[in-house]
């Protein structure tokens, strides 16, 4: 493998009110799993939004309010997973005598009079490379394959002390290295909007498993867009949060943890669900330091800067000649902007004053580099950099330190241009990948393959080039689904927001989805 094919392959994985149904024409027509004493839809949703593809909040308001036990909604969620998952393979493993036991201790609480959480009961997944105590943490990785977690991640600890009830980890890609999610240990997942194409990866297990029904939250990890197109390939909100501000503790192979403090530069870890709502419920559990600096500094996600479209100052790219889109996802973007210009927002087109995004690709490829380098072990390094500098050139980011400083300067002079652009500007709107989610190729190497698209065949890791901006600056950058394809696959939109200001681009994804609709359950998997 080309180094350049390498560093693509890498960069995918090692990142890591209820809006949205009232607008949504195919919703009426999803089928109910509901228990005879559940009411047939869920507070705050649309009338017809039957339970099984309610939002997370949907689903602890429906049990606090005593139409659904957790134990009843766990055990129909786990045969919903029986019927379903055969089609998609979403789930690596599952932890059904554990979730049983916790509904059982979420019900207990609630006839006592307590509350767990904000997630009391409520049943959930997470990204296999996740750590939970006792079960796998492979990566995909083969060798990993008997290899159990000595402890939970701390990511997995919040949710958990939230009182959500966990059903299992979600299929992934090997070494999270993919935009699809398929190994030798677990097999290959489908995407129930066509099971003859990727989820999308490395969450592409999560967001499969998310979009027909089979758990209401999740959390995956991102560095190559591993959160937002797997969100954006199956119709589903994602949040790539600010740098740092979700604990990676525990995301690793094998589940082990690194050192406090450690940060890529790069990779965050962060939620997917069926709503915006859902986001912020979620980054409020898992966001805020960790280990000893929890003694130092507490966090509170600040406010968005608006509650209405009209008043939000809107930049936007829809394309680029550096990574053009295909007509589809174009016209789906465009219809985006129109609808949000309606509204009275200020819009301001084109890229920030002296942006070069080709500058700041090869500045991000640098740093994937020195990260790579930084993690191999020992033994290994002298290989690696063979490898990577197999077709003649020495390989980026191996300089010495004050070299890789200069790299470091250039990379928070990205990061000070955006925030500098974020005076006048509230959001960016972008594509999130040039296309909607492709037919599975599991051919090597991966440098090698391409991806089909009306306008004819594309390298294949043209995939992270419109992720880049907001995984170099450390921004946070939410996917909202904004429309279907004209095969129908869904087409999702990247909202980034200012550094630490999480609340609102995910605000922003909210209040689209009232003008445009949200999430829509796939036709196979909708009954």
């Amino acid at each position: 493998m080309k180094r350049r094919d390498f560093v693509a392959t890498v960069s995918l994985g090692l990142a890591a009110g209820l809006p949205g149904f009232a607008k949504n024409p195919s919703v009426g027509a999803v089928g109910g799993d509901l228990p005879a004493d559940a009411n047939a839809s869920v507070q705050g949703a649309s009338p017809a939004m039957p339970l099984e593809f309610a939002s997370a909040l949907g689903a602890a308001e429906a049990i606090r309010k005593k139409q659904i036990s957790s134990v009843e909604l766990t055990q129909q969620t786990f045969a919903r997973i029986d019927r379903c998952n055969p089609q998609l393979n979403a789930f690596a493993y599952q932890t059904r005598d554990e979730a049983i036991a916790r509904a059982k201790q979420a019900d207990e609480a609630q006839a006592h009079g307590k509350s767990l959480g904000v997630m009391h009961g409520v049943p959930i997944h997470v990204k296999e490379s996740f750590a939970v105590a006792g079960h796998p943490c492979t990566w995909g990785i083969p060798s990993l394959k008997d290899s159990k977690a000595p402890e939970n991640s701390e990511a997995v600890n919040r949710l958990l002390g939230a009182g959500a009830v966990l059903l299992g980890g979600t299929n992934v890609p090997i070494n999270l290295g993919d935009w699809q999610s398929y190994n030798e240990i677990y097999g290959n997942t489908n995407n129930p909007w066509d099971v003859k194409r990727t989820p999308g990866g490395s969450s592409g297990g999560t967001a499969a498993a998310l979009a027909a029904g089979l758990g209401y939250l999740s959390i995956g990890s991102d560095i190559g867009g591993s959160i937002r197109v797997p969100a954006h390939f199956c119709g589903l909100y994602g949040h790539k949060p600010t740098l740092d501000l979700v604990s990676l503790q525990g995301h690793g192979p094998g589940g082990r943890r690194e050192s406090p403090g450690f940060s890529t530069l790069l990779a965050v870890g962060g939620p997917l669900a069926r709503s915006a709502d859902d986001l912020l419920a979620a980054m409020r559990i898992l966001g805020g330091p960790a280990d000893y600096t929890a003694k130092a500094w507490k966090w509170e996600m600040p406010v968005a800067r608006h509650e209405s479209l009209r008043e939000f100052r809107v930049g936007y790219v829809l394309d680029d000649a550096y990574c053009p889109v295909t007509a589809e996802t174009k016209a789906a973007l465009e219809r985006v902007i129109q609808t949000v210009e309606k509204t009275g927002a200020k819009m301001k087109p084109g890229w920030p004053v002296g942006f070069k995004i080709n500058e700041m690709y090869e500045n991000y490829m640098f740093h994937l580099f020195a990260f790579m380098f930084s993690v191999q072990p020992p033994a290994e390094r002298e290989a690696f950099l063979k490898e990577m500098s197999a077709d003649g050139q020495p390989a980026p980011g191996l300089a010495p330190f004050a070299d890789w400083q200069t790299q470091n300067f250039r990379r928070l002079g990205f990061r000070a241009q955006w925030q500098k652009y974020f005076e006048d500007v509230d959001v960016f709107l972008s594509p999130v990948a040039f296309t909607t989610a492709f037919a599975h190729d599991h051919s090597e190497p991966q440098g090698k393959r391409t991806i089909a698209t009306p306008q004819g065949a594309r390298p294949y890791f043209d995939m992270v080039k419109w992720i880049a901006p907001g995984t170099l600056t450390g921004c946070p950058a939410t996917t909202a689904p904004v429309g279907r394809g004209e095969g129908g696959l869904p087409i999702g939109l990247q909202i980034m927001g200012p550094f630490w200001e999480d609340a609102t681009p995910i605000t922003f994804a909210k209040l689209l989805a009232r003008e445009l609709g949200g999430f829509v359950a796939p036709p196979g998997f909708s009954a």
